[in-house]
Parts: C-alpha cells; structure tokens; sequence
C-alpha cells in the first residue's frame, strides 16, 4: 500500500502534509484554475475529507517507476455516491508534486463542488495561516 493511500485511509492529515512537495500542482474536479503550493493543497485536502464521507480507495494502480499512481476511490457527498481517481506524481524525493482528481457522475460532482464551496473560508483561512508560518505565497494559477 502507498504511504500517501495509507496516511489518507488513516485520516492523518500530518502524514499527508509531509508528502507533498512545497511546489505542489494541485489541479480540483470542480475549480478552473489548479492551486499552486502545499499550503493550499494541504487545506484543500482537510476540507475534502471534512465533506467525504465512506470514503475509500478501492484500486490502487502504479506506473513501474513508481512515480506515477492512480488511485480510484468511493466516497458519498451530501447522500450522492461519487467514484473518483486521484492521479499522482512524486518528483525525485518521493513528494507528491502533481495532484489531479477526477470525479463522476456529474450529480455527485456538483454536490462536492457545493460541499468545498461551503468550505472555502475555513480553506483559505488555514491555507494563509500555513503559508505565513512558512513565508510562503500561495495562490490559484491561470
């Protein structure tokens, strides 16, 4: 099992942080533009599992260089059950530095985008807490 399905599965939200690469790419189903750093993609990440519920990775799939994964999940959102994928690559140090989700169906992907909608203060409240402690700036890319 991947350190990252591990920490996930585990909800330990420390563990997840500490894989992500400060530069992270963090690209949502449900906004445009991706986020760009770990600040935010951390936060983003708390909001979800505070909105999943039942979640759980159900395949795990790993390019032979083990940079790559893809990680297909269940979870219910607001009583919608949603089947998603989480793509992954990791950069030389094994940090995760591209994170893209997909999610089906649409019904499903339009209740998680007004699950995160609702917690996008708290969301962008921790991810500015974190990136001052860390002098840091993240912000959403074009």
């Amino acid at each position: 099992m991947h350190p990252f399905r591990k920490a996930v599965e585990n909800r330990d939200e420390a563990a997840i942080e500490a894989l992500l690469a400060e530069n992270v790419l963090f690209t949502s189903p449900v906004v445009f533009k991706p986020y760009a750093g770990k600040a935010i993609t951390a936060a983003i990440l708390r909001g979800v599992m505070r909105v999943f519920e039942d979640f759980v990775y159900v395949r795990e799939i790993a390019n032979p260089d083990g940079r790559d994964h893809a990680l297909v999940f269940t979870a219910t959102v607001d009583g919608k059950r949603i089947q998603g994928c989480d793509f992954l690559h990791f950069d030389e140090e094994g940090k995760i530095d591209d994170f893209t989700v997909m999610v089906r169906p649409l019904s499903a992907a339009k209740a998680l985008a007004e699950a995160m909608g609702a917690q996008f203060d708290r969301i962008a409240h921790e991810a500015g807490q974190a990136a001052g402690a860390t002098g840091s700036g993240e912000e959403a890319r074009s």
